[in-house]
C-alpha cells in the first residue's frame, strides 16, 4: 500500500499522512465472521482504573483463525479488508466445502489466489504447513509457540520471520526484533511477509486521529501537583528531583521486571546484545 499526504491546509493536515486502501477490495465484513466488541474505557465501576484509554470508534471483533487447522482443503481468497482492531489487513478465504474464514494477509496475496493448509504445501504466500517442511531461508508469519495453540508472533503488518537452521527438532528462526529462538519443529507457520508494509510509516497528524483510536492524553509526572504524583511540585520548570517512580511511587527506570523470569533456554540470541 502507499502512502498519501495533505495539503498543510490546516494545522492537523500539515504533517497528516494516511494509507491509500488500494489493496482493499470489500468495505463491509462478514457478518457471520464478527462479534461484538464492549469498549475498553479504563473504568471499573465508573472509577478510572486504566488512565489514558477511553472513547474510540465503536468497532466490532473480526474472527480470525490464527489456528489454520483446516487441512488438506484448498480455499480461494474472495476479499481483502481492513481490520480495526490490528495493524494488519485481514483476507476472506472461501473453501471447498463452503466454509468462510478469515487470515492475516500475506503480501501480494491478491483476490483469485489459492491457499492451502496441510503437512506439505508449495512455498507460495498464504499456505501454512510445519516448520520442519520449510526450506530454509524461508519468510513466515503467524507462528505457533506450541504445536496446535494457534499461531501467536509474528502477527503485526509489514513483519516476517527468517527460517535460518534447523537442529534436531526444532528449528531456529530469527523474528523481526533481530531475535534469534528455537521453536518446535512442528509447530505451524505461514509462508511470506504481512502485507500493509507502510503502516508503520502513518503520521497521524492531530490529536483526534489518535482519540479515535480510544487513547486519551497522558499529563507528566512533573506538571503535576505532589498530591498527585511524586513528581509534582516545585516552582516553575523543575525536575523529577528524585530517582523516576510511577504514580504509585514504584521504581520506573533501569530494570524494574520481576527477578521471576520466564525461561530462556530458547534463546539462543537476544535482540539487544
Amino acid at each position: 500500500m502507499a502512502l498519501k499526504k495533505y495539503k498543510g491546509t490546516t494545522p492537523g493536515q500539515r504533517f497528516k499522512t494516511a494509507i491509500t486502501f488500494g489493496e482493499i477490495t470489500k468495505s463491509k465484513p462478514e457478518k457471520k465472521l464478527t462479534q461484538s466488541l464492549k469498549g475498553s474505557t479504563g473504568r471499573s465501576g465508573g472509577k478510572i482504573t486504566v488512565r489514558g484509554k477511553g472513547g474510540g470508534h465503536k468497532r466490532s471483533l473480526r474472527i480470525i483463525d490464527f489456528k489454520r487447522n483446516k487441512k488438506d482443503i484448498e480455499a480461494t481468497v474472495n476479499a481483502i479488508e481492513y481490520d480495526p482492531n490490528r495493524s494488519a489487513n485481514i483476507a476472506l478465504l472461501y473453501y471447498k466445502d463452503g466454509e468462510k474464514r478469515y487470515i492475516l494477509a500475506p503480501n501480494t496475496l491478491k483476490v483469485g489466489d489459492k491457499v492451502l493448509s496441510a503437512d506439505k504445501t508449495p512455498v507460495k504466500p498464504g499456505n501454512t504447513m510445519p516448520l520442519a517442511n520449510m526450506p530454509i531461508g524461508t519468510f513466515v508469519h503467524n507462528v505457533e509457540l506450541m504445536p496446535g495453540a494457534g499461531g501467536q508472533i509474528v502477527r503485526s503488518a509489514g513483519t516476517a520471520a527468517i527460517v535460518a537452521a534447523k537442529e534436531g527438532n526444532y528449528v531456529h528462526l530469527k523474528l523481526p526484533s533481530k531475535e534469534i529462538r528455537k521453536v518446535n519443529s512442528l509447530c505451524l507457520a505461514t509462508i511470506g511477509q504481512i502485507g500493509n508494509i507502510d503502516w508503520k510509516n502513518i503520521s497521524l497528524g492531530k490529536a483526534g486521529a489518535s482519540r479515535h483510536m480510544g487513547r486519551r492524553p497522558k499529563v507528566r509526572g512533573v506538571a503535576m501537583d505532589p498530591n498527585s504524583h511524586p513528581h509534582g511540585g516545585g516552582e516553575g520548570k523543575s525536575g523529577v528531583g528524585m530517582n523516576p517512580k510511577t504514580r504509585q511511587g514504584k521504581p520506573a527506570f533501569g530494570k524494574t521486571r520481576s527477578k521471576k523470569k520466564p525461561s530462556s533456554r530458547f534463546i539462543l540470541s537476544r535482540r539487544k546484545k
